[in-house]
């Protein structure tokens, strides 16, 4: 037979037992209970009307972005086109419709330990690239398409309340991603030929002091470039 103690302390019982506790060789358990004022029944509806959901975890402004549209892949347009994916073009991703030269396929089909992870770093990759550009391997980072590129960046460089400056119509993953980080979007829209406007892009920053400016080259969706790297340079040193 147990033994309990009762104390008032809170609204929820805890029952602790003490199997350490013996009698004349019988166990004898001790348990402390906090006893509660409230009954199951009151807390549950308590409960009902805060309204507690998978809503009220997320963050405020999170709710009250609007979803991310992501492109068709060829199976969806395939079947509400009623055509097949070989007579698809798509030119809405600024992507290759060519597919990859056959040497690519062959090296993938040559990758040795496929199921072990990668390198973190890309150390290869990036050596490569390196050469190839002229910029130090130190200043490339690989990632898993530019929307792990962009997310990180954002997530790295902008508080809350911070601005970025975006040029559309251009790829909208930066106005979308900035919204995920709370911060806010400057659009400085392109010229009727999809240039750049660069004098209205001065005038932004040198009045709203943005954290971030997106230039993408080539474009999406026009496919232009955007700036010389020099003329990046020049602009960047002179406002930042």
């Amino acid at each position: 037979m147990g033994v309990i103690e009762l104390c008032n302390i809170s609204s929820i019982c805890i029952g602790r037992a003490k199997p350490s506790s013996l009698i004349e060789g019988n166990r004898r358990r001790r348990i402390t209970c906090m006893a509660s004022s409230v009954s199951v029944q009151e807390e549950e509806s308590h409960q009902q009307k805060q309204g507690v959901n998978g809503g009220s975890f997320i963050r405020t402004h999170l709710l009250k972005l609007s979803p991310y549209q992501p492109i068709l892949p060829f199976e969806v347009l395939s079947t509400r086109l009623g055509r097949k994916p070989e007579d698809i073009v798509k030119l809405d991703a600024n992507e290759n419709p060519y597919g990859p030269p056959p040497e690519v396929n062959e090296a993938l089909g040559a990758m040795k330990f496929p199921y072990i992870y990668p390198d973190p770093e890309s150390r290869t990759l990036r050596a490569a690239l390196a050469e190839d550009s002229g910029l130090e391997s130190e200043y490339i980072l690989a990632g898993c398409g530019a929307d792990e590129l962009i997310d990180l960046i954002m997530r790295c460089v902008l508080d809350p309340g911070d601005k970025i400056v975006d040029c559309p119509p251009t790829f909208t993953m930066y106005e979308f991603d900035a919204a995920v980080n709370g911060a806010g979007v400057i659009k400085v829209p392109r010229n009727p030929d999809f240039s750049l406007d660069v004098e209205r892009i001065a005038e932004v920053v040198e009045r709203e002091k943005p954290k971030c400016i997106f230039l993408t080259s080539p474009n999406n969706p026009d496919g232009r470039f955007s700036w010389t790297k020099s003329r990046i340079w020049s602009f960047s040193t002179e406002y930042y």
